[in-house]
């Protein structure tokens, strides 16, 4: 069955055609919620080759994050290098990676690969102590953002992060956050999560000068676990896949919005995105889809206003 990101796995002679690489490092989550198991799943769904780097493990249910145990640096900065030298890699991810050391390594590793793409995720870290919290923080900033192409963050989260002294009554804006991220030499920041009026909530690809693009949802009723992580793999996988910025965010929101609408609750605690869904689609939305095809619907533009999110 087609992927939604990527229809097609062959050339136009139905030829097989190489899949871009994209490595991701990450925790392993044993919930499913997020982390690699998320990764793979958002990144094989945009038709990519992922090339997974565990960096540690969260200790976590579908409620709540108990602890992590991370790698140390060697072995996060052996696993990347022995693949990096096989492969050629089209684009990277960095998720959570549980140290200031882990962080140092692959600072390192991008740095060699300047001219890959990398969007990094920062999840909120709120279940952490405020003394590893911080110094996590303060080395992503200092080691990381410099190489960052795209971050990506919950409006909440990329606020305490970057604008902590924020004195203004008005909550600040995308392209405030933008700023923020610039001055460490980030690109162009997706800021997800911003309250809007009557029970939206909108994401903005924003630069300092500009907002680029704006998606707007309908809040969810449920509570759902995961929805960082697979927005950025998929957004890194697309980029990886030759979409310009512009198309790859507005697909991968497109892709999230499909995936939370089909959520289920594996366990007693939040929802996961169901991001296989369009591999067990009834035959009626298949058919929908093949229609949309034939008739040039795209999804080049960001999700229609009506969208549930």
């Amino acid at each position: 069955m087609p992927s939604p990101l990527d229809p097609t796995a062959t050339s136009s002679t139905g030829e097989a055609v190489t899949l871009p690489c994209v490595m991701t490092f990450n925790a392993n989550d044993p919930s499913g919620a997020g982390g690699l198991g998320a990764d793979v799943a958002a990144m094989s769904s945009a038709s990519a080759h992922v090339l997974p780097v565990v960096t540690g493990s969260y200790v976590r249910d579908s409620s709540d994050i108990h602890g992590h145990v991370a790698f140390d640096e060697e072995a996060v900065d052996e696993q990347a290098r022995c693949a990096l030298e096989d492969m050629t890699v089209q684009a990277i991810k960095v998720g959570f990676v549980g140290s200031p050391e882990n962080l140092s390594a692959i600072a390192e590793i991008a740095s060699d690969y300047p001219d890959l793409p990398l969007v990094a995720y920062m999840p909120s870290l709120a279940w952490w102590n405020e003394v590893d919290m911080e110094n996590y923080l303060d080395a992503f900033a200092e080691l990381l953002l410099p190489q960052t192409t795209v971050l990506v963050g919950n409006h909440s989260t990329l606020c305490r992060w970057l604008l902590p002294d924020w004195t203004d009554d008005k909550a600040p804006g995308p392209r405030d956050v933008a700023r923020a991220a610039a001055e460490h030499g980030v690109s162009y920041t997706l800021v997800t999560g911003i309250n809007a009026a009557d029970q939206y909530l909108e994401s903005h690809l924003a630069t300092p000068e500009t907002v680029l693009a704006t998606a707007r949802y309908e809040r969810f009723e449920a509570t759902f676990t995961g929805a960082g992580d697979t927005l950025s793999a998929a957004l890194t996988a697309l980029i990886a896949v030759g979409a310009d910025l512009q198309t790859a965010c507005a697909e991968a929101l497109t892709y999230l919005d499909q995936c939370l609408d089909a959520g289920f609750q594996p366990g007693m605690g939040h929802a996961m995105p169901d991001r296989l869904f369009w591999a067990h689609d009834g035959e009626d939305e298949e058919e929908g889809d093949e229609d949309d095809a034939e008739n040039g619907t795209a999804t080049d533009d960001f999700p229609a206003p009506d969208t549930k999110h």
